[in-house]
C-alpha cells in the first residue's frame, strides 16, 4: 500500500481584513482592529497564502488539515470570504478544518465558524450536527479534532477544551487504540505554552488523557513558528508539531509561511512516517526546507 500524505497548514489569518463598521469595533475589536491596521497587515499578506498553496495543492496530499484562525476579528463580513477560500483548498471529503481562537474572538460571533465550516468538521457518523471532539476516517488516518477556541479577554489568546470535551476525547482514544489507526489529534493551542496570555489552559488534564490512550501525531498552530515538542504516551513518545503562519512575512522572532507534509504508512506492526516542512523563500517561491522521520 501506498503512503498516505497528509497536508498541515494554520493561521492563515485571511487577509485583507473587510471594511468594519464602528459598532463592530467595541472592547477587544478595537484592539485588534488597531494591531492589524498598525502592525499585522504588513506581514499577512493573500499573495503570501497563495502561493503557499499553490506549492500545496501541487503536492497532491491525499488530505489537508488546517487547525484554525481562518479569521482575524471574527467579524461577519470575514466569514464568507473565509469559507469562499477554504472551498479553493478542497471539497469537505479532502479537507478538515477546526477553529482558532480568532475564530471566537467574541462571544457575538463565537458559533460563526461552526455554521460557516460545518461540512469541514462533521465527523463520518454525525448528520447535520457539529460536535468536538469529532472523529473523520481518511484512508489509515483517525483524524480527531477538538476545539480550544474561546472568548477571552483583550490582550488574551488562551485556549479551553473543557471537562465535556476531555470526557469524550477520554472514550473516543479508549475505543479507537484496539483498532489499526494511525491517529492524528488536530488542535489549535499547542500542548505547553511559556506564555500566561497564549497558553491551553487544561493542557495537563489534555496530556494525561493523551498519556492514558495515546495519539500517533498531534498538529497544532497558535505560535506561528516551527515547533516540535514530545509527550509521554502510553507506548512511547508522541511528537506534537507546531507550524508558522500560512501567510506570514517573515518578521522578528517570527518564520516565513510554511506548511508540514507527513508520509505516513504501516511498516510491519508500526507506523512510519516522515515529515516534510516546505517554507516561503525569495520571490515567493516554496521550497523545501528540511526532511525528519518522527516514527
Amino acid at each position: 500500500m501506498a503512503a498516505f500524505t497528509l497536508a498541515h497548514l494554520s493561521d492563515p489569518h485571511l487577509p485583507p481584513l473587510p471594511p468594519a463598521r464602528l459598532r463592530d469595533l467595541a472592547g477587544k475589536r478595537a484592539l485588534g482592529y488597531l494591531n492589524w491596521t498598525r502592525n499585522r497587515h504588513k506581514y499577512h499578506r493573500r499573495d503570501v497564502l497563495d502561493a503557499l498553496v499553490a506549492d500545496l495543492k501541487a503536492q497532491q496530499p491525499d488530505h489537508i488539515a488546517v487547525t484554525g484562525d481562518l479569521v482575524n476579528l471574527a467579524l461577519e463580513a470575514e466569514f464568507t470570504p473565509a469559507a469562499a477560500w477554504l472551498e479553493s483548498i478542497g471539497a469537505p471529503q479532502q479537507v478538515t478544518v477546526i477553529p482558532g481562537n480568532h475564530d471566537a474572538y467574541v462571544r457575538a460571533t463565537k458559533h460563526r465558524f461552526a455554521g460557516t465550516f460545518a461540512d469541514y468538521l462533521r465527523g463520518d457518523t454525525e448528520a447535520g450536527v457539529t460536535s468536538y471532539p469529532f472523529v473523520r476516517r481518511r484512508g489509515p488516518l483517525a483524524l480527531i479534532g477538538v476545539s480550544s477556541a474561546v472568548p477571552t479577554p483583550p490582550l488574551m489568546a488562551t485556549g479551553r477544551l473543557g471537562r465535556a470535551q476531555l470526557d469524550a476525547l477520554d472514550r473516543i482514544l479508549a475505543q479507537l487504540s484496539s483498532e489499526q489507526a494511525f491517529r492524528v489529534l488536530l488542535v489549535h493551542h499547542p500542548l505547553h505554552s511559556d506564555s500566561r496570555i497564549k497558553q491551553l489552559t487544561d493542557s495537563r488534564q489534555l496530556r494525561a488523557v493523551l498519556q492514558r490512550h495515546g495519539v500517533d501525531l498531534v498538529l497544532h498552530g497558535h505560535d506561528h513558528i516551527h515547533s516540535t515538542m514530545w509527550f509521554d504516551g502510553p507506548n512511547g513518545k508522541i511528537p506534537a508539531i507546531g507550524v508558522p503562519s500560512a501567510s506570514a512575512l517573515a518578521h522578528r522572532h517570527y518564520p516565513s509561511a510554511a506548511y508540514n507534509l507527513f508520509s505516513i504508512e504501516r511498516n510491519g506492526d508500526a507506523w512510519r512516517c516522515e515529515q516534510t516542512v516546505r517554507s516561503l523563500g525569495e520571490g515567493l517561491r516554496v521550497q523545501q526546507l528540511s526532511e525528519t522521520r518522527l516514527l
